[in-house]
């Protein structure tokens, strides 16, 4: 069994700039990541004792992201300041193959080689200082989000590619994926 945890967090954007929006500075970006799978390793196959071989079995992981980011919004009225707050969360179930290599006695080199799985995912954004947008330039602004994620998460453009962001400001929708990792550890 392994127990994977961490940080994560979304890239760093420059500037998105639409018709009357344009990013002015990143505010919090934190976030991170459970990952948990079970291994059989494959006696027959494998020359050495577990956890030296080829395994195969069952994975979940769960992602979750926040980030804040102000924009202004150019309208006729004038110019207004807009903070948004997002989260993202990602859980994904799945089977994977893999191979670990233990090297030096303790030095644990660990391949996910195929990992297909179902995600879920989940986006919720909100909106600050918005009270005198139209309906169309809050479209705007959710449009703008989205397009935001997809450019940092390879594949988002496929997994959001036949949803949006509802009027309440979240996106949820599931899709095959495909997991590969590569770990360096420490085997005891």
């Amino acid at each position: 069994m392994s127990i994977i945890f961490g940080t994560a967090a979304l890239p760093k954007i420059a500037c998105l700039v639409t018709d009357s929006f344009q990013t002015n500075k990143e505010g919090k970006r934190k976030g991170f990541n459970v990952s948990v799978d079970y291994r059989f390793y494959l006696g027959k196959e494998n020359k050495y004792a577990a956890p030296r071989g080829l395994y195969i079995g069952p994975y979940y992981s769960y992602n979750h992201f926040e980030n804040e980011k102000e924009w202004t919004h150019n309208s006729s009225a004038g110019s207004s300041e807009i903070t948004t707050a997002s989260t993202f969360n990602i859980n994904t179930v799945g089977f994977e193959l893999g191979y670990q290599l233990i090297v030096w006695k303790h030095l644990s080199l660990d391949m996910v080689l195929v990992g297909p799985g179902l995600g879920f995912y989940k986006y919720s954004a909100s909106f600050a200082g918005a009270t005198n947008l139209t309906p169309a330039a809050k479209e705007q602004l959710r449009d703008a989000l989205e397009q935001l994620v997809v450019q940092k998460f390879p594949g988002m453009n496929y997994v959001f590619s036949d949803k949006k962001i509802d009027a309440d400001g979240v996106l949820k929708t599931s899709a095959v994926g495909y997991r590969y990792i590569m770990h360096i550890g420490f085997a005891f």
